[in-house]
């Protein structure tokens, strides 16, 4: 009961809800590439325990990581690859045609492919739940348990409101950066430094550096791929017009 009414587990909560949503377009695509080719009265079914399933693995992976963060130099290991992700996030991605993933013809096939491709996909999404549950197991499991149904069932919804409002996207990301500087500030490495040059609010002050070098460099390199595209766009129509 002691939960329902602590801050730091709601706002823990809210941050893996977030960056679990905002991470796992790619995953909800694969689930619907997964099982277009199966039967209407199969598809709800694989896509239930396919979750299910990824859910489970998800769970597993996050305590192996969270296992991990305390081995010294991890955290600014995890550090630099969130401030990675964070940028990734803003850059718009070339349409792969779903990773390549085709439809499974049967039920297990589809459960399987849906559990494998969130194995291979889901790095970034622990890393970042990892890094927002501090690690708490019971705010990693409550979390993914919420947020999975969001992404499986809604994730056109969630697709059309971010398209629609780009600057979530940027927020997600700016999430992410501040995660990725509280992350490698709390590192044993550079910790007692760190304590040292800014006292209390050495994680704070490093999770806004966080949040700046992520929302800065991802607009550099968004503003340089949507330049690229337009050229691109401008090139092809000059040599239809000849």
């Amino acid at each position: 009961m002691d939960l329902l009414f602590d801050p730091q587990f709601w706002n823990g909560l809210w941050q893996i809800i977030v960056v679990n949503i905002l991470l796992s377009g790619d995953n909800a695509v694969v689930i619907a590439l997964a099982c277009r080719n199966l039967p209407g009265r199969y598809r709800n079914p694989a896509i239930v325990a396919g979750s299910a399933g990824a859910v489970i693995v998800r769970v597993v992976f996050c305590l192996i990581v969270a296992w991990l963060m305390t081995v010294p130099a991890i955290k600014l290991i995890g550090g630099l690859l969130l401030l990675w992700i964070g940028v990734k996030l803003m850059v718009p991605e070339d349409d792969e045609g779903g990773d390549g993933v085709k439809g499974a013809a049967g039920l297990w096939g589809a459960i399987q492919t849906i559990v494998i491709a969130d194995v291979v996909m889901s790095l970034d999404n622990v890393i970042a739940i990892v890094a927002a549950a501090k690690g708490d197991i019971a705010l990693i499991v409550i979390g993914l348990v919420m947020s999975v149904p969001l992404i499986v069932f809604g994730s056109q919804l969630l697709l059309r409101v971010l398209n629609r409002f780009p600057i979530l996207v940027a927020a997600g990301a700016g999430l992410l950066g501040w995660l990725a500087g509280e992350i490698g500030a709390g590192d044993p490495l550079v910790h007692h430094w760190v304590e040292a040059q800014a006292g209390a609010w050495g994680e704070k002050i490093a999770g806004i550096a966080g949040i700046v070098i992520v929302v800065g460099v991802g607009t550099v390199l968004k503003r340089r791929a949507e330049a690229k595209a337009a050229k691109e766009v401008e090139d092809l129509s000059a040599e239809e017009t000849k």
